[in-house]
C-alpha cells in the first residue's frame, strides 16, 4: 500500500499530541513512545532530521519510518510496528449546561447529538441554541490526502556557501502568519433536539467547542405567594408573566394587578422598567409578555386593600369570640 494512497474513513489518522509506541523488531535501542509534537513531528534516535508524522495512518506512517531508516543505513530490512497508544489531536470540547462537561477525543466523524449524548445531554436549565465555536482551518488540495513519505519539509538543507539553513528561515523577511481567526455556528436547540431537524446536526471536528449556554433565572417579588428566583428550567427562553406567577403560587388577594413592572437591564447595564397590566393579561385582553434571562417581575400591594383586609380580619376575629362567648356562658 503506499502512503500517498487515500486515507480510508475507518482508518485512524495520526495528529498533533497523539503518543506513538514505535517498535523496531531486532532493535530494541530505537523502539520507544514518542508524542507527536505541535508541528506534527517525531524524533528518533540517531535519524538527524524530525519525521512528520501527522496526517498518515498507522501503516503509513510504519512505512515512512522503515524507509528513512533504511535509506540512513541504520537498518537493512527494517521492520516497524506504530501503535496509537494515546489519541490527544482530536479534541471536542463541550462545556456549559450539560451534566458532564468533558473533552471528547474524535477518532471517527461524529455528529453533534452523538456529543451531547457523551456528555449526559442537556441540563433543564439549558437554553435554546448551542454555540459551536471552530478554528478556522488552512484550505488544502486534498485534506484526505496524507504528505509524501521522506523527511519533513522544514529539515536543514545545505546553502553553496556551506551554511546549513532552514527552509523555513530562508527568507527572515517573510511576516508572521497572523493568528487563526474562528468561526461560529449557532444552532437552535429545539428545532434539533425536538423537531429532530437533521440540518441542525452538524457534522464536528477536531478543535471544535461546543457550548451550551444557561437559560438563566427571572425573578419574581412582591404581592405573590412565593416570591423568589425560578431558573428557566426546560422552557429555554419561553417564560412568561403567566407561567412565571403559576411557579410563584399566584397572586396574593392585595396584589395591585394593573401596576405590575418587568426590571429589565439592557446590553449596556442600564435598568428600564416595563409596564405590565396583569388584570388584563390574566383577562386575555392582553397579550402575556415574555420574560428574559434576570429579568425581576415586581407585583406591588394595594395600600387600601391590605386596610380593609385587615379590618376584615379584625372583624371576622372579634365576631368569633363574640361567638365563643355566648356559648361559652349560655
Amino acid at each position: 500500500m503506499s502512503a500517498a494512497a487515500r486515507v480510508m474513513p475507518h482508518d485512524y489518522v495520526i495528529g498533533n499530541g497523539d503518543l506513538l509506541d514505535l517498535e523496531i523488531f531486532d532493535v530494541k535501542e530505537l523502539s520507544r513512545e514518542v508524542r507527536v509534537s505541535q508541528t506534527g513531528s517525531i524524533g528518533i534516535p540517531l535519524v538527524s532530521v524530525r519525521l512528520h508524522v501527522a496526517g498518515l495512518t498507522e501503516i503509513q506512517a510504519e512505512q515512512k519510518i522503515s524507509e528513512v531508516l533504511e535509506s540512513g543505513g541504520l537498518v537493512s530490512h527494517a521492520e516497524v510496528s506504530v501503535t496509537v497508544k494515546e489519541r490527544k489531536s482530536k479534541p471536542i470540547t463541550v462545556v456549559g449546561a450539560v451534566s458532564h462537561p468533558m473533552v471528547y477525543q474524535a477518532d471517527r466523524p461524529v455528529t453533534l447529538l452523538e456529543v451531547l449524548a457523551e456528555a449526559g445531554g442537556v441540563a433543564n436549565d439549558a437554553s435554546d441554541t448551542v454555540i459551536v465555536n471552530r478554528p478556522s482551518q488552512e484550505a488544502s488540495s486534498d485534506p484526505l490526502e496524507p504528505p509524501a513519505i521522506g523527511p519533513e519539509g522544514s529539515a536543514p538543507v545545505a546553502e553553496p556557501s556551506g551554511t546549513a539553513v532552514s527552509k523555513s528561515s530562508a527568507n527572515p523577511a517573510a511576516p508572521a502568519d497572523p493568528p487563526a481567526l474562528s468561526n461560529t455556528i449557532t444552532i437552535n436547540l429545539n428545532e434539533l433536539m425536538e423537531s429532530g431537524d437533521a440540518a441542525n446536526n452538524i457534522i464536528l471536528q477536531a478543535g471544535d467547542i461546543v457550548t451550551v449556554p444557561h437559560s438563566g433565572i427571572v425573578y419574581v417579588l412582591g404581592a405573590v405567594s412565593r416570591p423568589g428566583g425560578f431558573v428557566l428550567a426546560n422552557d429555554r427562553g419561553q417564560m412568561t408573566t403567566l407561567k412565571v406567577l403559576a411557579l410563584a403560587g399566584g397572586l396574593n388577594s392585595t396584589a395591585k394587578k394593573d401596576h405590575a413592572v418587568i426590571v429589565r437591564k439592557d446590553a449596556q447595564g442600564q435598568q428600564h422598567e416595563v409596564a405590565v397590566d396583569l388584570k388584563k393579561v390574566m383577562a386575555r385582553h392582553a397579550e402575556d409578555v415574555q420574560l428574559q434571562p434576570s429579568d425581576i417581575l415586581y407585583v406591588p400591594d394595594s395600600a387600601a386593600r391590605k386596610a380593609m383586609l385587615r379590618t376584615v380580619e379584625l372583624g371576622i376575629a372579634l365576631g368569633t369570640g363574640i361567638a365563643l362567648y355566648r356559648v361559652a356562658y349560655r
